[in-house]
């Protein structure tokens, strides 16, 4: 039997006791800084703004981050004001802060 006896325990010694000690703050370091850079710098689409639009919205899954440019922002702006919906909703409110606003409704022709 291979395993038939336990071996007896070692004592600590202080040098092991450091290496610990010097691990212990390298992965202490390494949260620390990770969370600083999640704090600094939270991601590449960031608020709403200049024609781009990123919405968090409700999904199956908890939640979904949709995020447009350019002509994706408006196309995803025409659809909010044009449907509606919770999501649409979220995403008016997006639009309005990246400065695209709802097409301007049609003159009503006049009756004489």
């Amino acid at each position: 039997m291979p395993f038939s006896s336990i071996p007896q325990a070692e004592p600590v010694t202080g040098r092991d006791r450091r290496k610990i000690a010097v691990i212990g703050v390298i992965v202490l370091a390494i949260f620390a800084a990770v969370g600083i850079w999640a704090a600094v710098r939270p991601g590449a689409y960031g608020a709403s703004r200049n024609g781009c639009v990123t919405v968090n919205v409700p999904s199956t899954t908890g939640g979904a981050l949709l995020h447009g440019c350019g002509s994706t922002a408006r196309t995803m702006c025409h659809n909010a004001y044009a449907n509606q919906g919770v999501a649409v909703r979220l995403t008016r409110q997006q639009c309005r802060l990246a400065g695209i606003t709802p097409p301007a409704a049609p003159a009503s022709p006049s009756t004489s």
